[in-house]
C-alpha cells in the first residue's frame, strides 16, 4: 500500500496507543456489543500502562456511532498530545488490536489496506455512461458523474431501407463513438486527478469495446466486467458480484507481479534485501522502494534502533528494542516506501524483504 496516508500516525513524541476494533452497530444488540468491545480494548491499553487521559481519548473516539453497514472496522492511534490517526473501513476485525508502545502498531491495518483497491467504475451503453470513483473500503462511491448522453431516439423513428437507412446507420455509429469518447475522457480525467490504478468497465458490449479502445493510453489497468448493465437504481446483483470478482482478480494479479519482482530482486542480490538487519540498513539509506513483510513472522522479532544509526521513525527514536514490524513500517512511512504483505516462502525464508530503488554501486 501507499504509506503517505499514514504519515500523521507517526506525529507526536509517543508513546502511542493503537486500537483496531469492530465498531459495527447495526444488529439488535449492536450498541451493547460495541460498548463491550471498546471497553475491552481500553482495559488492555490500561493494563499495558497507557495513561488515563490517552485511554479516555481512544474510548471517546471509538464510542462514536459509525453509520455504515457491517462489517465496519476502525483504527485509532493516540498519544498524550491527542488523536494522531483515525480511519474507518468496510472490513471484518477478527483479531482486534490494542497496543501501548513506543511506536504505532499498524501491521494489521497495513495488511487490510494492502488487500483493498481504489478504482474507477464505468458502466456504459450507446447513450454514454455513468462513471464513479470508489475505494473498496467504502460502501458508497466518493464521486459520481455521467458522460455522453447524445439522444438517439430519432433513429427508431426513421424508415428502414434505402440510402436513408445507410445515413442513419452512419450517424448512429458516429454518435455511439462520440459518446464512448466522452466517457473515456471523463474516466481519464478521474484517473489522472486521483491516481486510481484500476478501471472496471461494464455494460453494452459494443460500447465497452469503443470505450476500451479510447482508453488505450490510460495509465491504469482496464478490466472488463463479466456481467452487469447500466441501470438507474444500481441494484444489479450480477453487477455487484462481477465487481467483487474483478477486484479480487486484480489484487491477486498485482501480488503475483510483486512476488515475481521480489524473487528477481533477491536473485540478483543488488536490487533486493532480505532479513531484518539488511532491510533496516537499506531503510537508513532511503533505498527501499517496497517493504514486503510476513506479518505473523515479523511481529515475533525485535529490532534495536541503536544497531541501525540513522533509521528514521517520523519522530523521536525509541530508546529500547521494539517490535520489528512497528519499527520497519514506521521507517517505511518516514521514507515514502510502500508496504505490502506476502507469505514467508516468497521472502527467501525471512520475515521481511525489500525491493530497492537503486543498487549500492550506482
Amino acid at each position: 500500500m501507499d504509506t503517505t496516508t499514514l504519515t500523521s500516525a507517526l506525529q507526536g513524541a509517543g508513546p502511542f496507543a493503537t486500537v483496531l476494533a469492530d465498531v459495527s452497530q447495526d444488529t439488535e444488540n449492536g450498541r451493547h456489543e460495541h460498548d463491550l468491545r471498546v471497553r475491552a480494548a481500553c482495559e488492555q491499553l490500561s493494563e499495558q500502562g497507557a495513561p488515563r487521559e490517552v485511554v479516555d481519548l481512544v474510548a471517546e473516539r471509538l464510542g462514536e456511532i459509525v453509520r455504515q453497514p457491517s462489517p465496519t472496522g476502525r483504527i485509532v492511534v493516540a498519544t498524550p498530545e491527542g488523536i494522531a490517526y483515525d480511519e474507518v473501513a468496510l472490513t471484518r476485525v477478527d483479531q482486534p488490536v490494542a497496543t501501548w508502545d513506543a511506536l504505532p502498531d499498524l501491521m494489521a491495518w497495513v495488511a487490510h489496506r494492502d488487500a483493498t483497491l481504489p478504482f474507477v467504475l464505468a458502466l456504459v451503453d450507446h447513450e454514454g455512461g455513468d462513471i464513479s470513483l470508489w475505494d473498496s473500503d467504502l460502501p458508497e462511491p466518493e464521486v459520481t458523474t455521467s458522460a455522453g448522453g447524445e439522444d438517439l431516439e430519432f433513429v427508431h423513428q426513421m424508415p428502414v431501407g434505402g440510402w436513408g437507412s445507410l445515413e442513419v446507420q452512419r450517424t448512429t455509429e458516429n454518435t455511439w463513438k462520440e459518446n464512448a469518447e466522452d466517457v473515456a475522457a471523463e474516466v481519464e480525467r478521474l484517473v489522472r486527478a486521483h491516481g486510481h490504478p484500476t478501471v472496471l468497465l461494464g455494460g453494452d458490449p459494443t460500447s465497452v469495446g469503443l470505450v476500451r479502445k479510447a482508453l488505450a493510453d490510460l495509465p491504469a489497468t482496464v478490466v472488463e466486467l463479466t456481467s452487469g448493465q447500466r441501470t438507474e437504481d444500481g441494484g444489479d446483483e450480477a453487477l455487484h458480484q462481477a465487481i467483487r470478482e474483478a477486484l479480487l482478480g486484480e489484487v491477486v494479479r498485482r501480488r503475483s507481479e510483486l512476488a515475481h519482482r521480489l524473487r528477481e530482486a533477491l536473485g540478483r542480490g543488488d536490487t533486493g534485501a532480505a532479513g531484518v538487519g539488511p532491510v533496516a540498513d537499506a531503510l537508513v539509506r532511503g533505498q527501499v522502494e517496497t517493504l514486503v513483510v510476513d506479518p505473523a513472522a515479523l511481529s515475533e522479532v525485535t529490532l534495536n534502533p541503536a544497531d541501525h544509526p540513522g533509521l528514521a521513525f517520523g519522530g523521536p527514536e525509541p530508546l529500547r528494542p521494539v517490535r520489528a514490524d512497528e519499527a520497519l513500517i514506521a521507517a517505511a512511512i518516514a521514507t515514502d516506501a510502500d508496504v505490502t504483505t506476502l507469505p514467508g516462502n516468497v521472502l527467501g525464508g525471512q520475515p521481511v524483504a525489500a525491493i530497492l530503488r537503486w543498487t549500492d554501486d550506482r
